[in-house]
């Protein structure tokens, strides 16, 4: 299986010689926590294992999988961070107990506001509950019920927000801003500083504790996750402290790598995220205060996919430890390091190691693997994904979402760059871009991420065994072979150095209207050629139709079934439209043909009409699609429908008629002697042994509307059988063919 060239560690060696600001309140913050109900150290249990896995001396855990009876380390930010704002609000002193403090919440009226991904939403909840006060939380729109619910279970308000954790932050915060409301958030931003300061100082607790616990050793190394940041700057305040020497690793989803790519830049920056398992970490914009000290202080960044966090908490399983994603993704991010990596943070058969286990085991949906670049074990996975296109078959499928999300993680764990265009919702498509160093052309695959439906397929059509060399499963060979092969060789023309951009569009919905290239194309999108990887059977189109959709209405006259000389029946009459449609059917199949695709069609695909047996239908609508060459437009089209109704209509007594264009879509055609198709021609020539056919298709496809921005485009991909039937299938060699070739495209073109 080939393995993925994966988004770097980022390494600050300067960290080791820098000194975090000293920190305060540490008495009070410890003596108040003993004060809360169920106090107890959290354990720091050894995993020896790991240890001689890693090849270090010691490897620790630090599990807060039951911190005061709650999942998670953030009840003792939380926790701390709304003692200290209320007594703020109340003027008493920070000195004072929690029974004092609840003594005087009761002649007043507060109430808590925060944002959450989880964790800290529910200690806010779980404060406000020790405190009798409301609090209400706010949530992103992706935030699964199982995880809201144990939130509202503490007695709070839930307030679902309409987009991002980021989105819900400001929300909440909106929210709070009223007489007595006030804002627990360990995110700060604009004026809202000094209550995360306060979060930051309660999960202190937790790093004192494990000092104590090592004794007199001390850690050399201490990897912590990291979202919106306040976790890690706890971190890099304690570690990085006057006298202290242990470094610092921080790590994050792939795909929320806000700190990763502002350590990247040198400069806070915010970033777009998309979902992932580790929910607490899925945070776009690092906290303004925690910033500083992070780019200082912490010595390596790392990012991890979903499958290698989930993977890490079962292997804790396993030992007995309970770990959500968040928190195993220390481990995760231990193990992912090179030996260059271990060498370069200075760990030897000597070094310990802390692992800062945030949460404990929880219910997650199983993530897929985006480790590898092998383009077939890349369409097995594309296949177990259901992209099942919504707007088709008779048990609508759930869209382009749930594959969208994969793309996106697994060019994020490559780190490339990735855009998420979704004008419609719940029907994205994904841009990714292997930047080049400027100066050449660019490149774009193109290739959609629906299927057809998954009803009527006779076996699993989910599967994507292999079986004789053939690939099995819906969207197999359309397309998602193509898909993978356009994917893997988007990667590898990252490893080139290519002076020109090489850029992959995944889109929604090419099975109905191809919205998804249409709403990449408007989000300004553009390359010097494009390669449409769809099903060709290895075969280069260069040309194809074009279609035309018409709706006929026939007018009649409605009246009672008894009532003929009242009633006009528009049925019948649209029987004379019919026949003339037939009529006109083989003309054009014997009419004037392009040299490739041949003639035109035309035929009547629906036809609705009358409201009842017992009365003359009003309206009879006939649904009509022509099939167009080149040369021909919709308006040359409706202009030949209308001359045939405009006949009827002087011709048959009572016969009237109206027509729409309800949707078009143009042909299209590259020239033969075009130096795209010649040099496409010979490197597909190379990957087959063979001279390429280069024909034409009766179909239509995404090239013509790249075609129509001006963007020479081309169809080419693997070989397979099935499209749309009971059984699909692609031919695993013709997949690597596709991705070999693609690669060695691009590395010329955009040289």
């Amino acid at each position: 299986m080939a393995t993925a060239a994966r988004r770097a560690v980022y390494f600050n060696p300067l960290a080791r010689s820098w000194t975090a600001p000293p920190t305060s309140d540490e008495d009070l913050v410890d003596g108040f926590h003993k004060q809360m109900p169920d106090y107890r150290p959290t354990d720091l249990v050894s995993l020896d294992a790991v240890a001689k896995e890693i090849g270090v001396g010691a490897v620790h855990l630090k599990n807060e999988g039951n911190r005061f009876g709650m999942p998670s380390f953030k009840i003792l930010g939380a926790s701390w961070g709304t003692f200290r704002a209320i007594t703020q609000q109340l003027s008493l002193p920070p000195s004072s107990d929690i029974e004092t403090v609840k003594k005087a919440l009761e002649s007043k009226s507060i109430s808590l506001y925060a944002a959450t991904d989880g964790n800290h939403g529910r200690a806010v909840a779980r404060m406000g509950a020790i405190f009798s006060i409301p609090a209400e939380i706010h949530v992103p729109a992706t935030m699964e019920q199982n995880i809201i619910e144990p939130i509202r279970s503490e007695g709070a308000t839930i307030v679902v927000s309409s987009g991002t954790y980021d989105e819900a932050v400001l929300e909440a915060y909106s929210a709070s801003k009223h007489e007595g409301g006030i804002l627990i958030q360990d995110f700060a931003f604009d004026d809202y500083q000094d209550f995360p300061q306060w979060i930051v100082n309660g999960y202190l607790t937790m790093l004192r504790e494990v000092d104590q616990q090592l004794a007199e050793k001390r850690a050399d190394l201490v990897i912590a996750p990291v979202g919106v940041g306040s976790f890690a700057q706890a971190a890099v305040s304690h570690f990085r402290r006057q006298g202290s020497s242990t470094a610092v690793m921080v790590v994050e989803p792939d795909t929320a790598a806000c700190v990763w790519k502002s350590l990247q830049r040198g400069e806070l920056t915010p970033e777009k995220t998309t979902p992932t398992i580790m929910a607490g970490l899925e945070c776009g914009t690092p906290s303004t205060i925690a910033w500083p000290l992070l780019k200082e202080g912490v010595e390596a960044s790392v990012t991890v996919s979903d499958y290698e966090s989930h993977e890490a908490s079962r292997y804790l399983a396993s030992l007995g430890h309970s770990a959500g994603p968040c928190g195993s993704a220390p481990l995760a991010a231990l193990r992912r390091l090179t030996a260059s990596d271990k060498l370069a943070l200075g760990l030897n058969e000597n070094s310990i190691v802390v692992l800062l286990c945030t949460e404990r085991g929880r219910e997650y949906p199983i993530p897929f693997s985006v480790s590898s670049d092998d383009p077939v074990v890349l369409t097995q996975t594309l296949v177990q994904i259901n992209s099942a296109n919504p707007s088709l078959g008779s048990v609508p499928g759930p869209g382009e979402t749930a594959i969208a999300r994969y793309i996106t993680a697994w060019l994020e764990h490559r780190d490339i760059e990735s855009h998420w265009i979704e004008p419609t919702k719940g029907r994205p498509s994904v841009v990714g871009v292997a930047r080049g160093s400027g100066g050449g052309k660019s490149l774009l695959f193109n290739g959609h991420i629906d299927t057809v439906t998954l009803m009527g397929y006779d076996d699993d059509p989910l599967s994507g065994r292999i079986t004789d060399g053939k690939l099995y499963g819906r969207g197999a060979a359309d397309m998602k072979g193509g898909i993978a092969a356009a994917m893997v060789a988007l990667a590898n023309a990252k490893k080139l150095d290519l002076r020109g951009d090489v850029i992959f569009t995944g889109v929604a919905d090419e099975e109905a209207v191809s919205i998804g290239t249409q709403d990449v194309l408007a989000a300004g999108w553009r390359a010097d050629a494009a390669i449409v990887s769809e099903p060709t059977d290895l075969d280069i189109i260069h040309t194809h139709k074009g279609f035309v959709w018409l709706d006929v209405t026939i007018h009649g006259v409605a009246s009672h079934g008894s009532r003929a000389d009242l009633g006009v029946d528009a049925i019948s009459k649209a029987g004379y439209f019919l026949a003339e449609l037939d009529q006109h059917a083989q003309r054009l199949l014997v009419g004037p043909a392009d040299p490739i695709v041949g003639t035109p069609t035309i035929h009547a695909s629906l036809i609705k009409g009358g409201e009842e047996v017992s009365s003359y239908p009003a309206v009879c609508t006939i649904s009509v699609e022509r099939r167009t060459i080149a040369g021909e437009t919709p308006e040359t089209v409706k202009k030949e429908i209308q001359d045939i109704l405009d006949r009827l209509t002087k011709e048959v007594a009572g016969f009237k008629a109206t027509l729409e264009v309800t949707f078009s879509r143009s042909p299209f055609k590259l020239p033969l002697d075009d130096p795209f198709t010649v040099l496409v021609g010979d490197f597909v020539g190379k990957a087959l042994g063979r001279k390429p056919t280069i024909t034409g298709g009766a179909y239509w496809t995404d090239c013509a509307l790249l075609a129509d921005k001006g963007i020479p485009s081309l169809l080419w991909g693997p070989k397979g059988e099935g499209l749309h039937a009971k059984e699909e299938w692609v031919e695993v060699e013709s997949v690597r063919q596709v991705a070999e070739a693609l690669t060695n495209i691009a590395s010329h073109f955009c040289q």
